[in-house]
């Protein structure tokens, strides 16, 4: 099978890169680009792990072929903050122990990300119901939940 050209804009960069038409978007990410940040866990659109944006909708990486990335702007982990300096997010998340092994880390806090561009004050209820595609078996989401509400709040400098 013939690999296609795709031209994107992935974390606000141009990016070019070569896929199988049936290759997904998730694959295209961590095989030819090297972007290991979003996680693999169920690849059915069941879990919430792959999540990345494209343009500014949430959606399971798993879902969309690579191919589907033309022309389109694509946000993943690797554009949220840096070790460095962490993004408001990933910092709430750390602070309210919100995660434990990592595998859904990356995925929820894309899913928080796009949540709080989308309502930048949401209730625990209209955050529990946009994060319900993401699953975490390790904290129980009491964490993650307060994680989310705090950095709504910091991001509104309303904390």
């Amino acid at each position: 099978m013939a690999k296609t050209h795709v031209s994107t804009t992935i974390n606000n960069e141009p990016v070019e890169f070569l896929c199988e038409p049936n290759q997904t978007l998730l694959d295209c990410l961590r095989n030819e680009l090297q972007m290991t940040g979003t996680k693999e866990g169920c690849s059915t659109g069941d879990c919430g792990a792959c999540s990345v944006t494209v343009n500014g909708r949430l959606v399971c990486s798993c879902l969309v072929f690579g191919v589907e990335a033309e022309g389109q702007n694509i946000g993943t982990i690797e554009g949220i903050g840096k070790a460095e300096n962490l993004h408001v997010i990933q910092q709430k998340f750390l602070e309210h122990a919100a995660l434990q092994c990592g595998i859904c880390t990356p995925g929820l806090i894309v899913a928080t990300e796009a949540l709080l561009a989308e309502n930048p004050d949401p209730t625990e209820a209209e955050a529990r119901y946009y994060l319900a595609g993401n699953l975490c078996r390790c904290t129980g989401y009491d964490k993650i939940i307060r994680a989310v509400m705090d950095s709504a709040a910091e991001m509104r400098g309303t904390a």
